[in-house]
């Protein structure tokens, strides 16, 4: 899907990017503040211009990808089989040109074709314990931050919100940095330590077997235990290993699906702190923002009319609009789940109206159900009565209306880019207010590693941010990553989050990422 790039885009451009962003997604707020589940109890399709609702109804999955979503199969044109209204191509037109690009500017061979389940870009003993997204993302990360570790000189690598520490496990053992693992769940770090452990042992077995392969003394990361409180410097993440032979220490951030706030902490740790040199950071969970603290970062967005962003519209923002598209070139009976969930939720609320949009516990195999055994668990996992009387003929009604449900989920999906946008924008013109230069790349495959629906992961988002003294900062071509060097050194304050703050050395904010 086409886009724009942040890259080549000047200071003013970026800041009226800002504007026509806050714009149309006030313009479109309905579509996007909208609940799917609540799609027969709003009536949500009846929200719709009638000319849409023409163009849009009995459109099929595959032709909601290629005409709605620009996304058709390689080889396929794009055809046409009405005069859609100039309203809904001008916002497909829109969605498209004002969206930050999430495709590489460059192709590489794909690292899952001989095993869906295995990277061929990296050995046995890294893939052991990882899902093939993961794979892919601390093999494109872990390569980033070994190249901007060479490009600043920096003494140690610092992965915020660690969790397991696959990450921290490839760059330490992998890439031979030094690397200080921060995480705020002990569980997790005593798992980290064991497979640190686990890892060392079988690449030590791998040596004996085959002396040619055998590389300098290995060290694993050093783990710790902390919990970063996003409104305040954690010294933790500053204070070096070791004190460097010479000089001060040099200390490069990162963060793989760094959660919510700790993204926004990064950056400020970033700012305030001349020992980071660099940071590399991938967002997600955008849900979990706070507001202020968390966006707006920059006084600019933070002073345009319609710049906040509610709940709903940063949760949709976590979806991943390249790996719909695919479910909707599959045309898969799992595509129905929303069509039952909105059905479900109409007999809900006629049993308990005060009951709306409860969380409903996974049902296994939706597909493989009829809609009213469908509902009978839902009732079930929601605290009603599963022998609830129901309407069967309405329950049809509604399953016939199935490609409508697909069809104002696409459009949703088709404006959810266009929100992140507004927060990755939001957070280069923070680094920019603070005196340094930001570039935002694609860095991960969106197919490999799109937003999870239940944690709300990026696709390929990255955060590049390098401090240099005199120089302007390189881009690093990777997946999204945005990339910063220093144009002036800020002043030592203390630190207030807010949007009009300037970040300092005081008390500067973290959180967990739960990965």
């Amino acid at each position: 899907m086409p886009g724009v790039s942040a890259r080549g885009l000047s200071h003013e451009e970026r800041r009226q990017l800002a504007v026509n962003l806050t714009r149309v997604l006030a313009l479109y707020r309905s579509i996007l503040d909208a609940y799917i589940i609540e799609f027969f109890t709003d009536n949500l399709w009846g929200t719709l211009p009638c000319s849409w609702q023409e163009a849009l109804d009995g459109l099929e999955p595959p032709q909601l990808a290629t005409l709605l979503l620009g996304m058709p199969r390689e080889g396929e044109v794009a055809r046409y089989s009405s005069v859609w209204p100039l309203t809904l191509l001008a916002l497909k037109s829109t969605a498209c040109a004002l969206a930050f690009t999430r495709t590489p500017g460059f192709q590489t061979p794909s690292e899952f074709l001989e095993n869906p389940s295995q990277s061929s870009r990296l050995t046995a003993p890294f893939r052991k314990h990882v899902r093939p997204k993961k794979q892919h993302e601390i093999r494109r990360l872990g390569e980033l931050v070994k190249k901007l570790s060479d490009l600043t000189g920096c003494t140690q690598v610092v992965d915020v919100g660690s969790g397991q520490g696959h990450l921290s496990r490839f760059m330490a053992l992998g890439l031979g940095l030094t690397v200080k693992s921060i995480e705020g769940d002990q569980r997790l770090v005593e798992r980290a330590q064991r497979l640190d452990q686990e890892l060392l042992q079988a690449l030590e077995k791998e040596e004996r077997r085959n002396p040619q392969v055998r590389s300098g003394p290995r060290h694993c990361p050093h783990h710790v235990v902390r919990w970063v409180d996003p409104t305040a410097l954690c010294e933790e993440l500053l204070r070096p290993l070791e004190k460097p032979a010479r000089g001060g220490a040099r200390l490069l951030l990162t963060g793989l699906h760094a959660c919510g706030d700790l993204s926004a902490a990064l950056l400020r740790h970033f700012c305030c702190c001349p020992e980071v040199v660099a940071l590399a950071s991938v967002g997600c969970c955008y849900m979990k923002l706070s507001d202020p603290g968390g966006y707006p970062l920059s006084q600019w967005v933070a002073g345009l009319p319609g710049h906040t962003l509610p709940y709903r519209l940063r949760e949709g923002a976590c979806h991943a609009l390249e790996e719909y598209a695919v479910r909707l070139q599959k045309a898969g009976p799992g595509l129905r789940t929303h069509c039952y969930r909105a059905a479900l939720e109409t007999v809900i609320r006629r049993a308990q109206p005060e009951l709306r949009r409860p969380g409903v516990q996974g049902i296994p195999r939706v597909h493989e159900l009829k809609i009213e055994e469908y509902v009978q668990r839902g009732l079930q996992r929601v605290g009603l009565d599963p022998q609830l009387p129901l309407n069967l003929a309405a329950l049809q009604a509604h399953q016939a209306q199935e490609n409508r449900v697909v069809a104002f989920f696409s459009l949703a999906l088709l404006l959810a880019p266009l929100v992140e946008t507004l927060i990755l924008l939001d957070r280069l013109l923070y680094l920019q207010e603070h005196g340094f230069h930001a570039e935002l790349l694609p860095i991960f495959s969106p197919e490999l590693s799109p937003k999870s629906e239940e944690a709300g992961a990026p696709p390929s988002a990255v955060g590049l941010s390098l401090r240099v003294q005199e120089a302007p900062g390189k881009v690093m071509r990777s997946h999204v990553c945005a990339l910063r060097s220093q144009l002036q050194r800020l002043p030592a304050a203390s630190f207030t989050p807010g949007p009009s703050s300037v970040p300092t050395r005081s008390k500067l904010p973290a959180q967990r990422n739960p990965g």
